[in-house]
């Protein structure tokens, strides 16, 4: 690329914003592709070396057989893994293997979270997330508590089945929506015992006032289960001693999932965003004692079989 092509398209990227000539001139030369390894690429974008490298070969050459691509991908195959020879580094390498284990794991967790309706499309490796803390949103806890009720088995939702236009015209069209097979993502023991415990929660922990909260026909205690939780989240700055410089409030959330019978699950979230959350303390218990109070609304529903 030339010095005016790359002047070009960097004010492209730089709508609004006028860079001097002498400043366009320096970062070309600081910043150019030909001083730059195939791993350096792979840095700056945060793609794998070789599939960089495959997806740059294939964009030249399209109709590329394996053959030729193994051949062709013997010197980016030692450039990607050139790091390991390098032992005058041992540290460094030993650093660059565990970062890229601890990703292959979270990646792994990250599959078998989507499985359970885990709605995001990436997973922070951290420990909070290791030991089973992560962002959520109340409609995947809800789907979580579904497949928890069906011991495993992961049932399809829908919020439109049917539509129909023109309706008593010659144009009458209908759309009817396919249905899905249910499917298991969970094996029945484990969600066995995580019902169990989920019970337990509302018998003996921090979600008592639901525990005789919901009545059948009979009159005959309905079980309920459920998970509380509460985040009180903010942003603090630390010095080098651990103490805290300053806190920013970002949001204060509480939530209780949970699961009436052998039919009915939900999830309900209290939550408020932004510094004016600094001013609530709220806890779990304020959707639990929500919920209580839905206890005579949702009554119909319930003995409806």
């Amino acid at each position: 690329m030339s010095l005016d092509d790359y002047q070009k398209r960097l004010q492209n990227q730089l709508s609004g914003i006028q860079l001097e000539k002498p400043e366009i001139r320096s970062l070309y030369f600081k910043f150019n592709p030909q001083k730059r390894s195939l791993i350096d690429f792979s840095d700056i974008v945060g793609i794998h070396p070789l599939e960089l490298w495959l997806a740059a070969y294939l964009y030249h050459h399209p109709n590329a057989g394996y053959e030729e691509l193994y051949q062709k991908s013997h010197s980016a195959r030692q450039d990607a893994y050139g790091w390991l020879f390098r032992t005058s580094r041992k540290s460094k390498q030993d650093q660059r293997i565990r970062i890229i284990l601890e990703q292959d794991a979270f990646d792994t967790i990250h599959k078998a979270w989507q499985r359970l309706g885990y709605p995001f499309k990436k997973l922070v490796p951290s420990f909070a997330t290791a030991i089973g803390s992560s962002a959520d949103r109340p409609d995947a806890l809800a789907k979580l508590m579904g497949i928890i009720i069906n011991e495993g088995i992961l049932k399809p939702d829908y919020l439109i089945q049917e539509i129909t236009f023109a309706s008593d015209t010659p144009y009458e069209t209908q759309f009817v929506r396919k249905p899905a097979a249910a499917k298991r993502v969970l094996n029945a023991e484990i969600a066995l015992i995580i019902k169990k415990a989920l019970f337990n929660v509302v018998e003996k922990g921090t979600a008592k006032r639901v525990y005789q909260a919901f009545l059948n026909e009979e009159g005959t205690r309905l079980p309920v289960g459920g998970k509380t939780g509460t985040g009180d989240n903010q942003h603090k700055r630390l010095d080098s001693d651990g103490m805290v410089i300053s806190s920013e409030v970002i949001n204060r959330t509480a939530t209780f999932s949970f699961i009436i019978g052998d039919r009915f699950f939900g999830n309900i979230t209290a939550y408020v965003p932004g510094p004016q959350a600094g001013e609530y303390s709220f806890t779990s218990s304020l959707p639990v004692a929500l919920l209580q109070n839905l206890a005579v609304h949702l009554k119909g529903i319930l003995n409806t079989s």
